[in-house]
């Protein structure tokens, strides 16, 4: 195994995730259930704490068994914790919502080839201690959430004139049928990128004209 990294549990070990190192937003992972879920509020979130509870849980063994699983079948190790707990998550679901369930479709199981996941535990649920790896997983998972929140909002907003399943409009509205649509996820997931894009841009502007007051 490579040398493990030790890293004091800190606010830095949680909050990258959700900004600067965003799985979606950022590293443009994921995009799977990103484009194809999130024609609702509900199926976007849903689909986000499932992911956030495979990525901890997965973590979680993976940070606790770095130790034993040798190096030559580790990928294969992760997949099969990874696979473990989306089958938890997909029997838990289709008992919880059978509607939520056929909603979410294959997209539960396809949970288990999300690079996401087995990208976390091969760089860092391996190298660290457990404590560290759930919190980072956690912070990744909440980016990965708060992503598919911010689509789902405007694609359910825009598609159906509800938010939750709430009427927002009155009878005169006409849906953007486009949004619920797949073209819509592109479309939207392009006009987040390039919101967050010109915000990350801004900051550096603002942090270089800083750099040039005090070096003046």
């Amino acid at each position: 195994m490579d040398k493990e990294q030790v890293k004091p549990l800190s606010w830095e070990t949680f909050i990258p995730g959700i900004w600067r190192e965003n799985p979606v937003f950022v590293m443009l992972l994921g995009m799977c259930p990103v484009l194809a879920v999130t024609n609702s509020v509900v199926n976007a979130v849903a689909m986000g704490v499932a992911t956030t509870f495979v990525l901890v849980c997965s973590s979680t063994l993976v940070s606790l068994l770095r130790h034993g699983i040798p190096r030559q079948v580790r990928i294969a190790s992760y997949i099969v914790i990874i696979a473990t707990f989306v089958t938890i998550v997909d029997y838990a679901i289709q008992a919880i919502s059978l509607d939520l369930y056929k909603a979410l479709g294959a997209f539960i199981q396809l949970i288990v080839a999300n690079c996401i996941i087995l990208g976390r535990a091969e760089a860092y649920a391996s190298k660290n201690g457990p404590a560290t790896a759930v919190v980072n997983a956690l912070g990744m998972g909440a980016g990965f959430t708060f992503a598919l929140l911010c689509l789902g909002s405007v694609r359910e907003v825009l598609g159906s004139g509800t938010f939750l399943g709430v009427a927002l409009f009155g009878e005169g509205f006409q849906p953007w049928v486009v949004m619920i649509l797949p073209p819509g996820g592109f479309f939207v997931l392009g006009a987040w990128l390039l919101l967050f894009a010109w915000f990350k841009a801004r900051q550096a502007r603002k942090a270089e004209r800083k750099e040039a007051i005090h070096a003046s």
